[in-house]
């Protein structure tokens, strides 16, 4: 079975094709082709690879609203060019897709039908950075492949069942009766580095306490007690928690009052403020990547080194809320592109740790290798980086819902 997985981030789109027998494998498995777009403003790039290394990469110029058609010309080159894999579009049994935000009638995995679609799209206004863009990808690929199955995977599944003193807000009790709580997201990736965890530790998920750090352009932790979410750091929208590339993360309501009073900012403006002006680039005005800002601070930019010590100090907090949430801690987990890259995040982060049993291994920390333990000989708990792994968990639950929609 050829499974196609495509990722919408709010920062790029990833794709990739995985083969699948009838097995189930215990480890993520390479996929046999993968495409990315970068964006950042209008600036895009465009990298596509398939298992033999062969690599295409463009640049390009392209207006938000016409990034579809970079989307379909990088999908394209699965059955044509130096890259393609494929003889034909009939090859590919299924399309999985990752839908941020499921609002709060679809946590499962689910064949995408009219009235899905509809759902996805009642509660693309919450997370509109992440959910039109999966939307879009879905109508894509009615167009590309009028009859492949295709399967929603919701980021906000993993989180479904917080306790409810996680999910509800203190504001008015009939905000939660029409819908506002707290939803969670980055589950798909907190799900499987959990699972990974316990696999990595030779430990039964259900004995664990985990905190897993998914940190990227967007941001959350996730508070995992035998394989269940039981608290996270994003919320209603993928807004709320740690500070993260242009998003502003958690902040005082009344600021808004306040510029709302004052300066008038109307819906836009103040989506705009939060949303792409904030976080790493509103801080240091320098970039939203991680990496600009390490360098930054190293030449002696003081507020590259102010955003870094921003990021670091919430991180930590979120962190000890979660060990809080928890009631103890069995594994501290790193991942995604800051997780996986930033040395110096992770020796930051974890410096103020060690009343948590946290202590790392330098030169470990230097270069890890994926799926790594970075913890030194004397760490109660261990640290870990694990690589993200959002397609392959998206292609798995595609397989299982085929396998489900099977007769007896």
């Amino acid at each position: 079975m050829k499974i196609l997985v495509l990722n919408s981030g709010s920062s790029s789109q990833k794709s990739a094709l995985f083969e699948l027998g009838p097995e189930p494998s215990p480890d993520p498995i390479a996929p046999l082709w993968e495409g990315k777009l970068e964006w950042d403003g209008n600036h895009e790039a465009l990298t596509v690879r398939n298992s033999k290394g062969q690599k295409l990469h463009a640049e390009a110029e392209v207006r938000a609203e016409e990034r579809h058609i970079s989307v379909e010309k990088m999908l394209s080159n699965l059955w044509s060019g130096t890259t393609a894999v494929l003889n034909t579009t009939a090859e590919i049994s299924v399309v999985g897709h990752r839908i941020v935000h499921g609002g709060p009638k679809m946590s499962e995995p689910i064949a995408v039908t009219k009235e899905v679609k509809q759902a996805i799209s009642e509660v693309s206004s919450i997370a509109p950075l992440h959910n039109k863009p999966g939307l879009q990808g879905i109508e894509l690929i009615e167009k590309l492949l009028p009859k492949t199955l295709q399967i929603a995977v919701f980021d906000t599944g993993f989180h479904h069942n917080l306790p409810l003193e996680t999910q509800v807000y203190p504001g008015p009790y009939e905000w939660y009766e029409r819908g506002i709580r707290r939803y969670g997201f980055h589950g798909i990736n907190h799900q499987y580095c959990a699972h990974r965890t316990a696999q990595l530790l030779g430990r039964e998920i259900s004995s664990l306490k985990i905190i897993t750090c998914h940190l990227g352009n967007g941001c959350s932790l996730a508070a995992i007690d035998g394989g269940k979410s039981v608290d996270t750091t994003m919320g209603f929208t993928p807004l709320e928690g740690l500070m993260m590339g242009t998003r502003s993360g958690s902040i005082d309501p009344g600021i808004l009052t306040f510029l709302m009073r004052g300066e008038h900012p109307n819906e836009q403006q103040l989506d705009a403020l939060l949303n792409h002006k904030s976080g790493l680039l509103g801080v240091s005005g320098v970039s939203s990547d991680m990496r600009d800002i390490v360098k930054s601070t190293q030449d002696g930019n003081k507020r590259a080194k102010l955003a870094f010590d921003i990021f670091v100090h919430r991180l930590r907090m979120g962190i000890g809320v979660m060990a809080a949430s928890l009631g103890g801690l069995d594994a501290l987990v790193f991942t995604a592109g800051i997780g996986e890259n930033s040395a110096e995040v992770r020796q930051a982060a974890c410096s103020k740790l060690e009343f948590l049993g946290i202590h790392l291994d330098s030169a470990a920390n230097s270069a890890p290798s994926p799926d790594q333990d970075i913890s030194s000989p004397t760490s109660r708990v261990p640290v870990l980086v694990i690589r993200a792994q959002e397609d392959w968990a998206i292609a798995q639950e595609c397989a299982r819902v085929c396998q489900s929609r099977q007769p007896e």
